[in-house]
């Protein structure tokens, strides 16, 4: 108990002192995107200087919450760049993440310094053709690439038994409010980051919950975006069908400036990216971060068989008491609602989405491979290879690859995984579409991330904000979830909950 107590103190120590190791008139801890933009108007903070301060958090805090998988090299001189042109025209009117430091999910590619591998030895030293079209995006507006962040190894798609948030490169990822409590994955190391401000901005991706698990564990915010509406290309894939690259910040406003920088039409990705661009509204989305966004929103609340996963009274307790106070703020809510097939939808087996999956990945990775300038590996099935050969690494042993060893196995799209995705298509057209339209909803509500196979098969969007504290001091988030291209109604009703509520706080590291 006594080495316990120390290691907390310690850890309590080093975030204090960080915290205090900020500019003399600008606290950099918890700041928001429009606080830094208005830091580097006043003359109150550089770019470099923002940098600095989180290369500096990553090196106090990594070595336990392994957040981060690895930082680049030449963010300074990014940084530094930002900075002359902010000096060289300070009339200008910058993007809002022009100058931001940004941490990238290890599923994204980048051409630079950085290596890409999903958490895993068998990419090391890969070199991609190209910076991914999102990162692309966050360059063009003037963002800083801090590094890479950890996540669940193969984006938690190599074993059944895998420990959520830990890779064979990254080592097991921590809970910054409870260690050893879970941080959900795969895209953990990015919430784990930003909650722990050693970055405020994050990108994350999803197939089925891989944003908003973690989001909702670490007390952030995540938007899954609707399939297609941000480009997968130069993204390590599993399913061109139900991937997306979203982000992971502290704040509904902050996600939403990474939202509108990222989302659009891409031709290395274009059959989705065309169809959902049309999604895209005039105006962008900023201009749905409205505080009387609840207004006349009608919401379903999907309680079974979600709320019956809580298991914590403080939690519940929680979620009644914000439902009033969506009442309060003018939205109309339908209670006890429940998804059409419910039990099916969540049994992968059941619905076709695992037999989906598996043809989708080994078909997509082994394209992604092919497609790399240098490569250790380029196939599925030399990445089992190599797992086989390396198997006196750390946990590989142990956790195999079972799932690898499934989609390999695959051949192709034939019947059974056609029939796979036309009972996908059945369930969403009979379920959460069939419940809205019935209902006539803007949204559904439910505890995150229960809801997220729902959304993952059919491609739909879905914003988790954090929204309770269980006792045991673990957070857990709440998600607004809508068809697709409802992305604007979801920022108004995700800001106008934040606003109303302000549940998040920062991390506590308690062991």
């Amino acid at each position: 108990m006594a080495i316990c107590s120390l290691l907390q103190l310690v850890i309590a120590l080093s975030t204090f002192i960080s915290s205090t190791r900020t500019c003399d008139a600008f606290s950099i801890q918890e700041a928001s995107v429009s606080d830094f933009q208005i830091a580097f108007k006043k003359n109150l903070l550089t770019s470099r200087e923002l940098v600095e301060f989180y290369l500096g958090e990553i090196r106090e805090l990594n070595p336990n919450l392994k957040g981060v998988i690895e930082v680049n090299p030449d963010a300074l001189l990014e940084a530094e760049k930002a900075d002359k042109e902010r000096q060289a025209n300070s009339s200008a009117s910058f993007p809002h993440l022009h100058g931001i430091p940004v941490l990238l999910k290890d599923l994204i590619a980048t051409k630079d310094k950085l290596n890409t591998t999903a958490g895993s030895f068998a990419l090391l030293g890969s070199v991609v053709p190209r910076d991914a079209a999102v990162v692309l995006k966050l360059r063009q507006a003037g963002a800083v690439i801090l590094g890479k962040a950890s996540l669940s190894e193969w984006a938690n798609f190599r074993s059944l038994s895998a420990p959520s948030g830990w890779s064979s490169r990254g080592g097991q990822g921590k809970n910054p409010y409870v260690l050893s409590a879970d941080p959900c994955g795969s895209s953990s190391g990015s919430a784990i980051s930003v909650a722990a401000n050693m970055v405020a901005i994050s990108l994350g991706t999803e197939t089925d919950g891989s944003i908003l698990c973690p989001a909702s564990f670490n007390a952030v915010v995540g938007i899954k975006p609707t399939v297609g509406l941000t480009s997968r290309s130069g993204v390590i894939p599993i399913s061109p069908r139900q991937d997306t690259v979203g982000p992971i910040c502290r704040s509904v406003a902050d996600a939403v400036y990474v939202l509108e920088t990222i989302a659009g039409y891409d031709s290395n990705d274009a059959n989705a990216t065309k169809v959902a661009s049309k999604y895209i509204p005039s105006g962008g989305y900023t201009q749905f971060l409205r505080i009387n966004g609840l207004v006349g929103k009608r919401l379903g609340i999907v309680r079974n068989p979600f709320f019956s996963f809580i298991n914590d009274s403080e939690v519940s307790l929680h979620f009644e008491q914000h439902f009033k106070t969506l009442r309060q703020r003018g939205a109309i809510l339908v209670d006890d609602l429940e998804v059409p097939n419910i039990s099916v939808i969540l049994n992968s087996t059941l619905s076709g989405e695992a037999t989906a999956l598996l043809a989708e990945f080994k078909l997509s990775i082994n394209a992604y491979l092919e497609d790399l300038v240098i490569s250790p590996v380029r196939s599925l099935a030399d990445i089992i290879a190599f797992n086989q050969n390396f198997s006196d690494l750390e946990m590989l042993d142990e956790l195999g690859q079972v799932i690898f060893l499934a989609a390999e196995a695959t051949n192709g799209i034939g019947m059974d995984e056609t029939k796979a995705i036309l009972s996908l298509e059945k369930l969403s057209r009979d379920g959460l579409e069939k419940l809205m339209r019935d209902h006539k909803l803007d949204a559904v509500v439910t505890p995150s991330p229960f809801c997220a196979p729902v959304l993952a098969i059919g491609g739909y969007p879905g914003i988790t904000v954090p929204a309770a504290y269980d006792s045991n001091g673990v957070p857990r988030g709440i998600c607004f979830g809508g068809l697709k291209g409802s992305e604007p109604k979801l920022i108004e009703i995700a800001y106008g909950f934040e606003q109303a509520t302000k549940i998040r706080k920062p991390p506590t590291f308690l062991l």
